[in-house]
């Protein structure tokens, strides 16, 4: 069976020989990595206001309209790439709705963690947290996200994209690395820093 990559790479392959069918099945099939970082980098206010399914839309749209010039020229990994044009996106979203001014946006908190992974939520938490308190009921469980939600809310924002790519995108370490345009060691001491802030934060 082959893993996630081997289809990726095969799809693209068909999109390469104008394959319709290929491209729609490629951008479906990373419709919901898209939806995960946007939804995280969307903050409240702004969310509140802008359906984050729309947002994901328009990316897939432009990637669509953009994939000739990436097969062309396929400068990262097609999932990197097309983080990209979703943090275009996401950037866009808050410089429009903050110019815009809309009503009480600013006074909102800063974060959308609602729609934060709970299995990705715990599993971090339980690198910091207490495991005698790890939760056998619904309301401890809650009370450990809210906590390490909190926490991660305060780091900078460095540290915070990292925490997230990591975890709550699933980005391997070589894919940090990519992304920011460093070396995989220097990704490493990044978020190893990042842990130490967070682990700090939470004690």
């Amino acid at each position: 069976m082959m893993d996630e990559s081997d289809v990726t790479r095969q799809l693209l392959d068909q999109a390469r020989q104008g394959d319709a069918a290929a491209v729609e099945r490629l951008l479906d099939n990373h419709r919901e990595p898209v939806r995960r970082m946007i939804h995280l980098r969307l903050d409240a206010g702004i969310a509140r206001r802008v359906d984050a399914s729309d947002v994901v839309q328009e990316v897939l749209i432009e990637a669509s309209r953009r994939l000739k010039d990436y097969l062309a020229r396929p400068v990262m990994p097609f999932h990197l790439w097309l983080r990209h044009i979703a943090r275009d996106h996401v950037i866009d979203a808050h410089r429009r709705h903050r110019l815009a001014q809309k009503r009480g946006v600013d006074r909102e908190q800063p974060l959308a963690g609602a729609d934060w992974a709970q299995h990705s939520s715990l599993e971090l938490a339980a690198q910091f947290l207490d495991p005698e308190l790890t939760p056998a009921s619904a309301a401890v469980r809650q009370e450990l996200q809210r906590r390490l939600h909190e926490a991660i809310a305060r780091l900078d924002e460095d540290d915070r994209e990292v925490i997230w790519m990591r975890h709550f995108e699933q980005l391997s370490n070589q894919e940090v690395a990519a992304e920011h345009g460093i070396t995989e060691a220097a990704a490493s001491m990044r978020y190893l820093r990042a842990l130490r802030r967070l682990r700090d934060l939470l004690k």
